[in-house]
């Protein structure tokens, strides 16, 4: 077994088909086939070996879509590095994978640490200069256009894709070619992907859900995959006409700032399929976009552990507010802290088991062995599951705000606060307070700022929810900080809420 076997078969009975769309430049798969076979003799003869660590940090590119491919080829392990890391964070994920080769390209190597600081590896290629040791285009010059694809075992890792790190390092999460073929073949079954697909992705590719659910299934199913190096409204909306594009993958926030836009209604004719990920989409914003577009939003829901693709909101049975069923193979429970599964509509933490999880976090056994129980994967999230299996997900355990011992779940609260007419993104999190420990704050941005009080808000929350849970404080912002695949970063507003109040 081998992810690149679809690379291989795709370019025998469809060579000629586009495969990559960047821009004004197209790879054929038969052009994407051979450059990749090119890239694997290349690193070949840099001696990179079947298991080897292959760090990749760019951006969206061709490059690293091919770069990943070629690793594959060669049996060795793609390292997925995001464009936003500095060097210190670059530094870290190449020497805690055990990189032996770093692609990367002009804007980012600035954050390239010195070569001291990263014994273990070898070479550096730049895909579009001559700073590091080794250019792309020589690489592929040299490199003969045939390779055979090594043998790989279902366990053996395929990739590694860092966490985001919201408590200490970061965690180099180890996927298998059994966890990438089979989660893209569910993508595939269940999404409904067909061959003359064409799938936008401005997402970034060094992310589970782009990475695998996107452009790991496009290569799949034998679809088209076109590339955009980030989100730009304007060009994404040019896109969609020009590019005849008909599946569309994209975030709550993105979402919101396509739906305001007059000419997104022209841009959207040709989408047959809309799936949002990264974070729970607002039930107010998918019923404004089923009703200006016809198209429902799927959802799923899952986390790079799980490669990403978990559970799956059928548009056949679509329930709205749920993440939908288990995906096929895969076995979800709702749990107590024992790991014991709780009765139908009881709250408990999910548990995930199947071949959509993890090999490990990359040496680092004591994590491992606390997220993965007797083969059941702990997601830190907490949900419960109806009587049709519906998994309907709460919130993240460590978001969940505790005052004066009274529970409250802040996607419940920010589901109501989504209701009003000029909230445009908001996020709730929790404060200190002096009595209860903890209270509760709403951090809003509006779409016409200083047409909406922070009574107006408070007063919405308390006419559909108790008012405990009502914030007590309102704070509008311009724009909620969020990480590059579009999800709004609490951490952050966490943190600036400790500065504001002085570190206390």
């Amino acid at each position: 077994m081998n992810i690149a076997d679809t690379l291989d078969r795709n370019n025998i009975f469809f060579p000629e088909r586009e495969a990559i769309v960047y821009g004004d430049q197209t790879w054929t798969y038969g052009r994407f086939w051979t450059d990749a076979n090119r890239l694997a003799n290349a690193l070949t003869a840099l001696g990179v070996k079947q298991g080897d660590k292959v760090c990749l940090f760019l951006t969206n590119c061709p490059e690293f879509i091919i770069a990943y491919y070629a690793c594959q080829k060669v049996g060795a392990v793609a390292v997925s590095i995001s464009s936003m890391c500095k060097a210190d964070e670059v530094e870290y994920m190449v020497n805690d994978s055990e990189g032996v080769v770093l692609i990367t390209e002009e804007g980012l190597m600035e954050n390239v640490p010195a070569r001291d600081k990263m014994p273990g590896l070898r070479t550096v290629v730049s895909i579009d200069g001559g700073s590091g040791d080794r250019t792309w285009n020589e690489l592929l010059e040299g490199g003969s256009s045939e390779f055979r694809t090594v043998y790989t075992d279902r366990h053996d890792g395929a990739a590694i894709i860092y966490t985001s790190g919201t408590t200490g390092k970061p965690k180099g999460v180890v996927l298998t070619h059994g966890n990438v073929v089979s989660n893209t073949n569910a993508a595939k079954y269940m999404c409904q992907m067909r061959p003359d697909d064409r799938a936008i992705c401005f997402l970034p590719i060094y992310h589970s859900f782009a990475q695998n659910f996107i452009f790991n299934s496009v290569v799949q199913s034998g679809g088209t995959l076109v590339l955009h190096k980030k989100f730009d409204l304007d060009r994404v909306l040019e896109s969609l006409k020009n590019d005849r594009i008909t599946r569309w993958y994209a975030v709550p926030a993105i979402y919101i700032m396509v739906l305001n836009d007059p000419r997104s209604a022209e841009a959207m004719k040709t989408v047959r399929y809309c799936f949002s990920a990264a974070s729970a989409m607002p039930g107010e914003v998918a019923r404004q976009w089923k009703e200006k577009f016809g198209l429902v939003i799927n959802e799923g829901y899952g986390l790079t552990e799980t490669t990403p693709f978990t559970t799956y909101n059928h548009e056949f049975r679509h329930k709205e507010g749920s993440v939908g069923t288990a995906i096929m193979d895969v076995e979800v429970r709702i749990a107590d802290a024992d790991g014991n599964e709780v009765p139908r509509g009881d709250l408990g933490e999910i548990w995930i088991k199947g071949p959509n999880v993890m090999k490990e976090y990359y040496r680092k056994p004591e994590a491992t062995a606390e997220t993965i129980v007797n083969g059941w994967l702990r997601s830190g999230d907490i949900g419960y599951m109806d009587d049709e299996g519906y998994v309907f997900i709460v919130d993240r355990l460590k978001d969940m705000i505790n005052s004066a011992g009274l529970k409250i779940w802040p996607r419940e609260v920010e589901e109501v606060i989504y209701t009003h007419p000029n909230v445009r993104e908001c996020a709730v999190i929790g404060v200190p307070h002096e009595v209860f420990g903890e209270t509760v704050k709403a951090v809003i941005a509006l779409k016409e700022p200083g047409k909406t009080t922070a009574e107006e808000i408070i007063d919405l929350v308390k006419q559909h929810l108790a008012d405990y849970k009502a914030p007590r404080i309102v704070e509008f912002l311009d724009e909620l900080p969020k990480n590059p695949t579009g999800k709004i970063l609490k951490r952050e507003l966490k943190e600036r809420e400790k500065k504001l109040r002085g570190g206390a």
